[in-house]
């Protein structure tokens, strides 16, 4: 099967509300699971013509496109809708598209992820590289799927750094937007006692599991739903109640999402999100308290803000 690779490169001075405005644009057209990465590349020869080439260490937002009759259209839409932003918010972007084989779009990506450490014990390590570990590190092995992103980027680990502070032993906890499952897997690692993911994307929800596998998660510990818990019968699918809820994923989709929270987290449980631009964090806080929330923590990185706060 042939896949087309989209790449939106860009350079600003926002470079967190840029990331949010371009992998909001792949959403809205159909194109779910982008990954974000900085590139010192500029676009390799059989790119589309119309690439321009960007001065290097700029970044790109890269999602992946069955090569079937709606690619046309698709790759098209985004590429107008990513002019539209940048022209509103004032930054430069180029868009480029090429075919690879499904081979190639398996690996294409692989050569930017590397172990990482992203919290002070936590360590995401990619299960094609080795990692020489070091006394107390919590090993995530990590095969995110060809566009589900690398567990390196801000937003995650402000995720990452809260849960190794706010997840207490035998706690039940939820990831919502799961996408890899590794805030799922760190979850489980720092003393959950089951974890649950939900995610609106079946691909999402399969490449999690595998993950949950891969880190030795058991499965009668762990579960993930296809679904979208902002929707009210989603909520009423989900029977648990949680110690804690983890939402890394858009701003807008945070303020939704809040609404529901309260049904499925336990009192005095924690609820903690990310994937918020600085700038949208006001939002954020202002809805949480008028909900009940008493904040606990709020941490900033590279433009990109997580909140925590106790029902």
């Amino acid at each position: 099967m042939k896949w087309i690779e989209v790449s939106v490169f860009f350079k600003t001075e926002n470079k967190a509300l840029a990331e949010d405005l371009i992998a909001n644009a792949f959403s809205d057209a159909g194109i779910e699971g982008v990954a974000i990465e900085p590139t010192d590349e500029t676009p390799a020869d059989g790119w589309a013509k119309e690439v321009m080439p960007l001065p290097v260490l700029q970044n790109r937002v890269t999602g992946y496109v069955a090569d079937n009759d709606l690619a046309g259209p698709t790759c098209l839409n985004l590429k107008r809708a990513v002019e539209i932003l940048a022209r509103d918010h004032g930054f430069e972007a180029r868009f480029a598209h090429k075919r690879i084989d499904e081979e190639d779009w398996a690996e294409s990506w692989k050569s930017f992820f590397w172990p990482e450490k992203i919290g002070s014990r936590i360590v995401v390590k990619p299960t094609w590289r080795d990692y020489s570990e070091a006394p107390g590190d919590i090993i995530i092995e990590l095969d995110p799927g060809m566009a589900f992103g690398t567990g390196t980027h801000p937003t995650t680990r402000l995720c990452v750094q809260m849960l190794e502070t706010f997840v207490n032993r035998e706690d039940v906890f939820l990831d919502v937007g799961t996408g890899s499952g590794i805030l799922m897997a760190a979850a489980y690692k720092l003393g959950a006692s089951t974890v649950c993911g939900i995610d609106i994307d079946p691909v999402a929800v399969e490449i999690s599991g595998e993950n949950l596998a891969r880190n030795r998660v058991p499965a009668h510990d762990s579960s993930v739903l296809v679904g979208d818990l902002i929707q009210e019968d989603r909520v009423r699918d989900v029977q648990e109640r949680f110690d804690i809820i983890s939402a890394n994923i858009l701003s807008e989709v945070i303020l939704s999402l809040l609404d529901r929270v309260p049904a499925v987290l336990k009192p005095k449980g924690i609820f903690i999100c990310s994937g918020i631009i600085e700038e949208n964090a006001p939002a954020v806080l202002e809805k949480m308290e008028s909900l009940g929330f008493t904040v606990l923590e709020v941490r900033h990185s590279e433009g990109w803000t997580a909140i925590a706060g106790r029902r």
